[in-house]
């Protein structure tokens, strides 16, 4: 099978697809894998590297496409430019976000290419080699904490010096998915007194199992008429007030952002403090976020970044690329990719192909976003 991998057009993208270490497995396993020179630049891959696995290194992305096969890419291809060459000879494996900019992928659906989205990938133990989403989510919440300590005012762990004694950084993870424990456990080896919070009872054992505190909230009563949701948001608020840091990393694939930071609960906390949302591109976690951008409020600095997986790029091209080979092993009979729609996780992925969009939660988000744009 021949697999080909490009370089990365998206503006601060440092990551690729395929790793030199993925092209030599693939390369055992009997598949051609031609790069586009340059793809692994920004990675500290260098081209001799893919040479060296294997690969072929070609001088552009239209060579590096070529007539068929599997193309693999971190972002989908979303622009008229980035689109030319791919045709119903291509199988496009990508991240592109179907639920939530459906517009992109019926473009790409468009060329006759089959398109499987690997954040579409299942939660089932099968899965777990090719998901995508928890490799990219461990790699943004230990980004998270190291920006957060590069930027805060004052130091992360306790010290004790001939100086004076510097207490501890007190941080708050707000959403304990793979982002926010991540975040957590990285706090934690830094020195800092972490508490986190999640609505799942699971998820509060996990904090707990990391050495963090967990917020527990008192159950409501039976006749309480406050909403879940801002009753939520009043509970936690006293403890964003005593925190240096707060990094928020709640979300639902293909859907906006929950709202757990009110500007009232910004407002509770000190001068000086910090707020990472690592759920900007849906909306954010955060009231005030603005994605990319960085947001003063009552002293409080609120920073919304989208490219923090870019931040490790080597490691997280390497992590990318292994369940990018775990996929392709996956699907692979006889040499050539088989998509058997009787296959639970090709099922879940599949999202175009022979010229349309297949995937019914995508369809639905197109007629959605129809339906908004004739309004």
């Amino acid at each position: 099978m021949r697999i080909a991998v490009v370089r990365e057009r998206a503006a601060h993208e440092r990551r690729v697809a395929l790793s030199p270490e993925a092209t030599a497995n693939l390369v055992a396993d009997g598949h051609e894998v031609v790069v586009e020179s340059g793809a692994g630049d920004s990675a500290n891959m260098p081209d001799t590297a893919y040479a060296d696995a294997g690969a072929t290194v070609v001088a552009d992305r239209a060579a590096a496409i070529g007539e068929g096969g599997v193309f693999a890419c971190v972002n989908g291809p979303d622009t008229p430019e980035l689109l030319a060459g791919l045709g119903p000879g291509h199988i496009v494996v990508g991240v592109f976000d179907p639920l939530w900019r459906p517009a992109p992928v019926a473009d790409l659906a468009a060329t006759g290419a089959k398109v499987l989205s690997l954040d579409l990938v299942p939660r089932s133990t099968r899965a777990q080699a090719v998901d995508v989403l928890s490799s990219m989510a461990t790699v943004v919440g230990f980004q998270a904490v190291l920006v957060a300590g590069a930027r805060m005012p004052r130091l992360m762990p306790l010290l004790i010096t001939a100086a004076g004694t510097v207490p501890p950084a007190r941080v708050v993870v707000l959403g304990a998915g793979v982002a926010g424990l991540q975040a957590v456990a990285t706090a934690k080896r830094l020195g800092a007194v972490v508490e986190g919070f999640d609505i799942r009872e699971e998820a509060l054992e996990q904090i707990r199992s990391l050495g963090a505190n967990s917020i527990d909230l008192p159950e409501a009563d039976a006749d309480d008429a406050e909403d879940p949701a801002a009753r939520t948001q009043r509970l936690l608020t006293p403890h964003l007030a005593e925190a240096d840091v707060v990094i928020t990393a709640a979300q639902v694939v293909g859907r906006r952002s929950p709202t757990l930071v009110t500007d009232a609960m910004v407002e509770a906390m000190r001068p000086g403090s910090l707020l990472l949302d690592l759920a900007a591109e849906r909306g954010g976690n955060c009231a005030l976020s603005r994605a990319d951008e960085e947001v003063l409020h009552n002293g409080v600095t609120i920073l919304a970044p989208t490219d923090l997986a870019s931040g490790s790029p080597l490691s997280a091209s390497r992590m990318f690329a292994n369940n990018v080979v775990n996929l392709v092993r996956m699907l692979c009979t006889d040499g050539d990719i088989h998509l058997d729609l009787e296959d639970d996780i090709v099922a879940a992925m599949l999202v175009a192909t022979g010229g349309a969009v297949v995937h019914p939660g995508v369809s639905e988000a197109l007629d959605a976003a129809e339906g908004g744009s004739d309004s």
